[in-house]
C-alpha cells in the first residue's frame, strides 16, 4: 500500500509563532494516526489545510496522490469529516440534515446511517438546536462515517462524548479501519490514542516534535504518586532509579513523580508496607513541558 496522506513543508503562519510550521508527514494507507497534542498546539490547523479550508502559507498536502488544495472537490469525495466545531443546523432534524448530504453522495446506505445513530443512542428526529453537545458530536460521527469513506478525518471525535458512548465510538472506528479505511485523528488525550491508533504524530507549538509508535510513547507518561508507607519510606531505594523525580518526603508520606515504565518503582515500594497509594495522570500539556522542553518554540 501507499500512502493515504502526504504533507511536505506544510505551513500557515498566523503571525506571533501561532499556526503549523514545515510539516512533513506521511500517512499510510489503512493505519489509524493518532495526531496528538495539547491544545492549540496545531492539530486543526492542520486538519483543515488538508480538507482545504484554509490556505497554506506555502508547502502542500496531497490525499491518495491528489493536491488538496487544487483537487480539494476530489478529495472531499473520498473523505469522511469530523470537524472540531459542527455548523449551526438550527431547526433541522437530524434526519434532515443527513438525507441534505446524502443527496450529495451516490454511496450512503440508509440502514448503515440507522446503524450508526442506534449504537450512539442518537434520536434522529430531534431538532438540532435540541442536541445536547454529546448528540451534536454523536451525529457528526454518523454524518463522517455514513458514506463508508476511504479516509476518515476527525478532529477530537470524542469531545463531548460520555465513556459509554467513547468506547461504541472505538468500536465503530475499528470496524472501518477492518474494512480497509485509513483513519488521521487528532486528540489531545494520550490513553485515547494508545487505544485505537497505530502510530502517533506529537505535535507542539505549531511544530511536529516526534512520529512513533505506541512502543514509543511510554517514555512519556508521566504519574504524580502519593504513597503511605507504615513505617520508614524507602527513600534511598526510590533516589536510585533513573525514571523517579521530585521524590519529597513527609513522616511516612511520599509524594514523586515516575516516568514510562512503573515496573521498578512498584516493586521498590513492594518490599515496604504500603499502606495507601494514589495515582495521577498530568495534563498532555505538562507532560509535553516536561519531556519537549526546548524541543519547539
Amino acid at each position: 500500500m501507499g500512502d493515504a496522506i502526504v504533507t511536505v513543508g506544510l505551513t500557515k503562519d498566523y503571525g506571533g509563532q501561532k499556526g503549523l510550521f514545515d510539516l512533513a508527514l506521511a500517512v499510510r494507507e489503512g493505519e489509524v494516526f493518532g495526531y496528538l497534542g495539547p491544545n492549540g498546539a496545531g492539530k486543526t490547523t492542520t486538519i483543515r489545510l488538508l480538507m482545504s479550508l484554509v490556505r497554506a502559507t506555502r508547502g502542500s498536502a496531497s490525499i491518495f496522490g491528489l493536491n488538496a488544495s487544487a483537487r480539494s472537490v476530489d478529495v472531499k469525495r473520498v473523505v469522511g469529516y469530523l470537524p472540531g466545531e459542527l455548523a449551526q443546523l438550527g431547526g433541522l432534524r437530524g434526519d434532515e440534515i443527513v438525507a441534505s448530504l446524502a443527496a450529495l453522495r451516490p454511496d450512503v446506505d440508509r440502514a448503515f446511517v440507522a446503524e450508526l445513530a442506534e449504537r450512539l443512542d442518537l434520536d434522529l428526529g430531534r431538532r438540532y438546536r435540541q442536541y445536547s453537545r454529546g448528540n451534536k458530536q454523536k451525529l457528526g460521527i454518523v454524518l463522517a462515517f455514513m458514506h463508508r469513506p476511504r479516509l476518515l478525518i476527525l478532529d477530537e471525535p470524542t469531545s463531548g462524548l460520555d465513556p459509554l458512548n467513547q468506547q461504541t465510538f472505538y468500536a465503530i472506528l475499528r470496524e472501518a479501519r477492518e474494512r480497509g479505511a485509513t483513519i488521521f485523528l487528532s486528540s489531545h488525550i494520550l490513553s485515547e490514542v494508545e487505544a485505537v491508533c497505530d502510530r502517533v504524530g506529537i505535535i507542539r507549538a505549531g511544530r511536529l516534535v516526534k512520529v512513533a509508535g505506541l512502543h514509543d510513547l511510554n517514555e512519556l507518561h508521566q504519574r504524580r504518586m502519593e504513597i503511605q508507607f507504615a513505617g520508614d519510606p524507602p527513600l534511598a531505594e526510590l533516589g536510585v532509579l533513573a525514571n523517579v523525580d521530585q521524590i519529597e518526603a513527609s513522616g511516612t508520606s511520599v509524594r514523586c513523580v515516575v516516568r514510562g515504565d512503573v515496573d521498578a518503582f512498584v516493586r521498590t515500594i513492594a518490599r515496604a508496607h504500603v499502606v495507601g497509594l494514589t495515582s495521577e495522570e498530568p495534563s498532555l500539556e505538562e507532560m509535553f513541558l516536561g519531556y519537549y522542553r526546548g524541543d519547539a518554540g
